[in-house]
């Protein structure tokens, strides 16, 4: 062989050598790809505890039911007791004020109270996206400040689509500048089911809608089409699914509004009483400790309601939302089937808060309610129970006896710190991950904890610093040892919205909540509704409690309040 031919041989080897290396590499990183699980987030919207079928409800929820059998159900899972408050909590797993909304998204100039997601947080899609993770998300976002018309006459010219704006936030703040590659769903938080504003597809707003629009069904459908875009690749993906069901507007299609025409005829007491007897019997709460708590408001039973008609209709347009829901999650789980991908998708489901107990109508026409649909059809707000929920033309709500009866057996609703506006239905299936199936679990968890969580089963990591910014520390825990059935670690939780506030710590809550601006005590080993109020028998508790409750709200950007 001359020296030509052996340095010809030579560079062949190398070129060979140096591919098999970078497709080796490359299969590695494929093969860890294919290892890490897709992960499906899917928020509910003011969902009571005891909607679902899993959780006592009769609402017929045959998909998220079977989430429930192939996992985890949480029966001590807390939110942050409002929609934004929660969303920001969730996105980037720090107490809400910390992550800049500690109210809602009007902005004030305090870092906790800023009304959007802030430069010192990082989201779940920006720390996966790292990881290989492709993100998408779907529904509502609502952690974005709320650009708005300059007077009331122009801004529902604009809510009534008479008028369009290229932008609902600043551009900087919507979900695709904060880590998502898809997002399709509303930048503002409530929302026309029929016709719904600031509604956007990436960043371009969506000016029409097709005919027979609903949008629970488009966020479910829309969410199963990325499922299919993303499983073209090997690479994870995050996919957040955020329902704006069943929020009010109380608004169904009337096919499932049929369903329960007849359900709710019975009352509030009736409902109420057999969702705590199904809890019983399917081993969610025990009798002994948790009571079914008084009924509030009790100023009327429901044998002396003048208006039942109206009443067991709204309760059956709310369960019409719910169940539309669970239809769509369920063609969600049909694809994962179909693209093969069910194995190792981690699937969670909870709800934002409490049921509400607003009554909407009252608030009329203005900011984010129209006056009007899109083809000039007048929106009734009546007080007087005169008009059927249900279609487009009404924006009516629950109320508070019906909030009541879906956050069954706990106290108070919605923006509440006791735990009918905090505690929450959380389903987890990992059919890969997760080898207790059907099985329950009172471990305490947050839902600040599922940004900790994902990093763990991705192997990712949690940036102290950030395209620039430094990063607050993470404060939500893995939930990850639940999934194998050990314990999670001790440690207080804190909540503050708008002047209800709680810290629960071992057996004991310390809370303000309600009409009542004082601390109350309640040990939750054996009173999980909150009935005994023991502050007077353990002033020693109430101090060493709401002293911890004050250090965790000058820490944590709660204190002091700027003024409005």
């Amino acid at each position: 062989m001359n020296a030509k031919s052996s340095i010809n041989c030579l560079l062949l080897t190398c070129f060979l050598f140096g591919l098999n290396s970078i497709c080796g590499t490359e299969g590695m990183a494929q093969k860890k790809n294919k290892e890490k699980p897709n992960i499906i987030l899917i928020l509910a919207d003011d969902l009571g505890y005891s909607d679902l079928g899993c959780y006592g409800g009769e609402i017929n929820t045959p998909n998220l039911d079977r989430i429930a059998k192939q996992g985890l159900q949480f029966t001590q899972f807390y939110n942050v007791s409002r929609c934004c408050p929660t969303r920001a909590s969730l996105l980037t797993g720090l107490y809400n004020h910390d992550a800049g909304i500690g109210d809602m998204t009007t902005p004030q100039n305090d870092s906790g109270y800023r009304g959007y997601l802030g430069k010192n947080t990082v989201t779940i899609a920006e720390v996966l996206k790292q990881e290989g993770y492709q993100t998408g998300m779907t529904g509502k976002w609502h952690v974005s400040n709320t650009i708005v018309q300059n007077s009331q006459e122009e801004q529902l010219k604009w809510l009534h689509h008479q008028v369009a704006h290229p932008l609902f936030s600043p551009i900087e703040q919507y979900p695709t500048k904060r880590g998502f590659d898809k997002f399709y769903g509303t930048i503002w938080g409530v929302v026309d089911f029929f016709d719904p504003f600031s509604l956007v597809d990436g960043t371009k707003p969506v000016t029409s809608i097709p005919k027979n629009y609903y949008h629970t069904d488009a966020i479910n459908d829309k969410a199963s089409g990325y499922i299919r875009e993303f499983s073209k690749t090997e690479k994870p993906f995050f996919l957040y699914v955020a329902h704006n069901a069943p929020h009010w507007p109380i608004q169904a299609l009337p096919e499932d509004i049929e369903k329960y025409k007849d359900t709710y005829k019975s009352g509030w007491e009736a409902i109420r009483k057999t969702r705590y007897k199904n809890m019983i019997r399917l081993g969610l709460i025990d009798s002994n400790t948790t009571k079914l708590s008084d009924r509030n408001p009790a100023d009327i039973t429901w044998a002396n309601n003048p208006h039942k008609e109206y009443d067991a209709m709204a309760m059956a347009v709310h369960a019409a939302m719910v169940d539309r829901m669970d239809q769509g999650i369920g063609r969600i789980l049909k694809t994962l089937e179909e693209t093969g991908k069910m194995d190792n998708t981690i699937i969670i489901f909870l709800s934002d808060n409490g049921a509400s107990a607003e009554s909407s109508e009252a608030y009329g026409p203005g900011f984010d309610r129209p006056g009007q649909t899109r083809d000039g059809r007048t929106v009734s707000y009546s007080k007087n129970k005169d008009v059927m929920p249900g279609p487009q033309t009404t924006f009516f709500s629950i109320g508070q006896h019906w909030a009541n009866v879906v956050n069954t057996p706990y106290r108070l609703w919605k923006y509440q710190s006791f735990e009918g506006g905090v505690h929450t239905p959380m389903i987890i299936s990992w059919p890969k991950g997760i080898k207790a199936k059907g099985s329950k679990t009172d471990e305490i968890g947050h839902v600040m904890d599922f940004m900790a969580t994902f990093i763990d089963v991705a192997g990712a990591k949690y940036p102290a610093e950030y395209d620039g910014n430094t990063i607050t520390p993470l404060e939500g825990k893995s939930l990850m040892p639940v999934f194998s059935g050990n314990k999670l670690p001790d440690r207080p939780l804190f909540n503050e919205h708008e002047g209800s506030k709680y810290v629960r710590y071992q057996n004991w809550k310390l809370v303000v909540a309600g009409a009542d601006r004082n601390w109350r005590l309640f040990n939750m080993e054996n009173d999980k509704s909150e009935t005994k109020n023991l502050a007077a028998q353990y002033p020693e508790k109430v101090a060493a409690l709401s002293k911890m409750w004050d250090d965790w709200a000058v820490k944590h950007h709660v204190l002091p309040k700027p003024t409005k």
